[in-house]
């Protein structure tokens, strides 16, 4: 009957669910936070690098305040 699919499917689908919840935990142990940012195009790497050399911390959303004051010449 059509009910004898759903091992085959609940198989299938929790083995391409895994690698998603299995990225959270490593991404926590390797690089201390559960989320990685997307690099994959030119503008979100250029993005990840002013963020990692305004703050040390690019996952930590800041705003003005954290750029400095240019002094007057």
């Amino acid at each position: 009957m059509w009910f004898e699919i759903i091992p085959s499917f609940a198989i299938i689908v929790g083995a391409m669910a895994l690698p998603t919840y299995a990225m959270y935990g490593l991404n926590k142990l390797v690089f201390g936070n559960g989320y990685r940012r997307n690099m994959d195009e030119r503008f979100e790497r250029h993005m990840y690098s002013r963020d990692y050399r305004l703050t040390n911390n690019p996952y930590k959303h800041n705003g003005l305040e954290v750029i400095g004051d240019e002094e007057e010449k």
